[in-house]
């Protein structure tokens, strides 16, 4: 090896070895950036030539850069308690899409740092959309790649169709003198409760529901009322005015055996005429079959309801969302009711190694990494989505301190070889002294 040969073998040390450290100061740069995955330098050797004496070995001529390997294993998830803030555990990436530095489409993240804007987009801190499915007008997903827009409007309002009732009517209450009365429901029955239902506007309105012990051991009948001036032609504000009515009878256990329900049907003011609202007091025995424990019982002790709902409720505006591990988005509205507005999806590689680094926590794909495979959390291979939380870098800023050291000695040396080199080249200007 020529002297000259000495100075490109220790140059080539430190240019490999000054990357390097480049690159580790980089991963150490980015030890607190939201979803950064850290670097690492791959050197090779430098083959020059063979030995020309015949001799086995070869000289060579230092080394070089061979490549830069993305490591992409799993970072810490951090809890943040914001319910836009998203990490993958596992594999994949997030799918945003827009435009930055004059290249437009589809980019890939690890960085869950999302949020909501104006307009109701899914969007990061550089305006680039989340990408996945979308939802039609009742909340069923469309399986379409789109812009993540979650909506600032209202939902519409649902008439109540049903009503469910559980609780216990008194078995030793007695029949009351008179028979049943609009003018004095309170006085012809036994007990009573109130609910709200809705039309088909969102209105709300009070059914009061009375019952009435009969004559007939274990049998009771029961009436839904509303105020007159709530329906329209009806009797007037401050009446009451019946919309349904039926009977119960229970066993000598106490147990619901059947029911019969009168049709209900009622024209609330300004809403869609003859609104049916079906009344369930329980899974009764003969009639559906039932246990007849399910819903009303007729056991000794006081009358009371210890749950009732309905299926009605008024137009809602949206006020939280919450994000499922597959990635969808529950809307949160608020008239309590929940609907999906869209779901998160993300993209997995078959080389993800090979994604080019664009800046600001982004990868585009290569003709090495292929082309993205978008698809649902949880599925094919992809990681889980977790709401609330960000995966922190994945640097181990220990690891890379102990790199550091390493490559700064490996500089050094290099830089050695170079002083003796010049050392032998002063030694051979010399000999012509």
């Amino acid at each position: 090896m020529s002297v000259v040969s000495i100075l490109y073998t220790g140059q080539s040390g430190l240019s490999s070895h000054g990357d390097a450290i480049g690159i580790v100061g980089d991963n150490i740069a980015n030890a607190n950036t939201v979803g950064y995955k850290g670097s690492r330098a791959n050197f090779e050797d430098v083959l020059a030539r063979s030995l020309g004496s015949g001799g086995p070995g070869d000289i060579g001529m230092g080394s070089r850069l061979a490549s830069v390997q993305k490591i992409l294993t799993q970072g810490a998830l951090l809890g943040t308690g914001v319910s836009t803030d998203l990490a993958i555990k596992g594999d994949g990436f997030f799918v945003v899409k827009g435009e930055v530095d004059g290249l437009a489409g589809n980019f890939y993240t690890r960085a869950g740092q999302f949020h909501l804007d104006a307009d109701g987009k899914l969007t990061n801190d550089n305006g680039l959309v989340v990408q996945g499915y979308g939802v039609d007008a009742q909340g069923n997903i469309i399986k379409n790649v789109t812009d993540l827009q979650v909506g600032t409007s209202n939902i519409p309002p649902s008439a109540t169709t049903a009503a469910n009732m559980v609780g216990n009517l008194d078995s030793n209450a007695t029949t009351p003198a008179n028979p049943f009365s609009l003018t004095d429901p309170t006085g012809t029955s036994n007990f009573s409760t109130s609910m709200t239902v809705y039309d088909s506007l969102g209105n709300a309105h009070s059914v009061n529901v009375f019952f009435r012990q009969e004559a007939a051991a274990g049998t009771w009948t029961w009436n839904a009322l509303v105020d007159g001036g709530d329906t329209t032609g009806g009797t007037g504000a401050g009446t009451w005015e019946s919309i349904a009515s039926g009977t119960l009878t229970f066993d000598t256990q106490g147990r619901l055996d059947t029911e019969v329900n009168g049709a209900a049907s009622v024209d609330f003011v300004g809403a869609t005429p003859g609104q049916a609202i079906t009344f369930d007091f329980g899974d009764s025995i003969t009639t559906d079959g039932g246990s007849g424990l399910t819903g009303m019982t007729n056991y000794a002790g006081p009358s009371t309801i210890n749950f009732m709902d309905q299926d009605g409720y008024a137009s809602g505006a949206l006020t939280s969302i919450s994000i499922d591990t597959d990635g969808m988005i529950s809307g949160i509205f608020s008239n309590g009711q929940q609907q999906a507005v869209g779901q998160v999806l993300l993209a997995d590689f078959q080389n993800a190694q090979d994604l080019q680094r664009t800046g600001g926590n982004l990868f585009v794909e290569t003709q090495k990494s292929g082309a993205a495979l978008i698809g649902e959390a949880t599925q094919g291979g992809r990681g889980s989505i977790n709401a609330g939380a960000l995966e922190q870098s994945n640097v181990d800023l220990a690891k890379e301190f102990v790199d550091m050291i390493a490559f700064q000695r490996g500089f050094q040396s290099s830089s050695k070889t170079i002083q003796t080199a010049d050392m032998l080249l002063q030694e051979v200007i010399g000999l012509k002294r």
